[in-house]
This record gives C-alpha cells, structure tokens and sequence, in this order.
C-alpha cells in the first residue's frame, strides 16, 4: 500500500500510546449515532510519515489507536490488527489495541 499517515507517540508513566492516521483525515470528525470520532491534530498530528514505517513502530507497539482505510487495510495485511477489531464510523475504519 502506498501513502503517508501522520503518527505521534503519547507517553504516560510508562505507557506508551501511538496515534496514527491516513493524511487526509487529519482535523476532521465523524459522526453516526451516539459515535464520534475527533482526529485532532493534538492527538494524531505527529510526523508524517511513509506508511511503511509506521507499521514497523506500530507491530511493536502495547497500544495504539489507528483510523483510516490506507493504515486499518496495512495493519491488516501485517496481521497487527484481526478484521473484526475494525468500527466503522461514518464510513471511516477505526481500531485500538489495548495491553496493559
């Protein structure tokens, strides 16, 4: 797959969260029914980055929060990420893994 995605990684205590989504989400909210998604530039606005290398930061990762269709369909193929762990928001996929 060919494409950028923004990527920032949140550190609390000693937790590590990456945040990572397709280039052209960044600033924009989706909502359906009670579920709203925000890709803020807070949150998801780090380094724009070649797809590639955000899936080598993202396989090693103990939690991450992923939106978008280039970056859910990478994660995916990589087997970072099982098909039925995607939510669909207003057509946006969306995904977090989680491991404390």
């Amino acid at each position: 797959m060919v494409g950028k995605v923004y990527i920032k990684i949140h550190c609390y205590q000693e937790y590590e969260t990456i945040a990572c989504c397709d280039e052209k989400l960044l600033n924009q909210v989706f909502k359906e029914g009670n579920l709203r998604i925000e890709i803020s530039e807070q949150f998801f606005g780090g380094k724009l980055v070649q797809i590639e290398e955000a899936m080598k930061l993202l396989r090693d990762a103990s939690s991450f929060n992923i939106v978008g269709e280039n970056v859910i369909d990478e994660a995916i193929a990589k087997n970072l990420l099982p098909k039925d762990g995607v939510r669909i928001i207003n057509g946006v996929p969306m995904a977090m893994k989680m491991m404390l």
